[in-house]
């Protein structure tokens, strides 16, 4: 299997949204900006939020086993993908792509 390279590549928070609908959490998100894991075996990396990498393990499995070129050309580098997490108040971009 191939290894795959996650990094975090955009943080938003949509404040309007959190105030309209959200309960109010102490703590949601331990991301950080420019933050990189290492993927081997599909196993999920240390640190790795969980919903995240529910999101991201579909396009992680296809690359790991050499697959790519997600719908058709849609990612300049056929081997990566721009996979955002599902969380509608404070979305995470990552970007996934092959290092093996």
């Amino acid at each position: 299997m191939k290894k795959i390279r996650i990094t975090v590549k955009r943080m938003a928070c949509y404040k309007d949204l959190m105030r309209e609908y959200e309960n109010p959490i102490e703590h949601a998100c331990n991301m950080q900006l420019g933050q990189s894991f290492i993927v081997e075996n599909c196993i999920k990396p240390e640190g790795m939020c969980d919903s995240a990498w529910e999101t991201m393990l579909p396009f992680i499995n296809e690359l790991s086993n050499g697959g790519g070129n997600f719908y058709d050309g849609w990612m300049l580098n056929p081997y990566s993908a721009m996979i955002s997490c599902n969380d509608g108040f404070r979305p995470v971009s990552f970007y996934i792509e092959v290092v093996d």
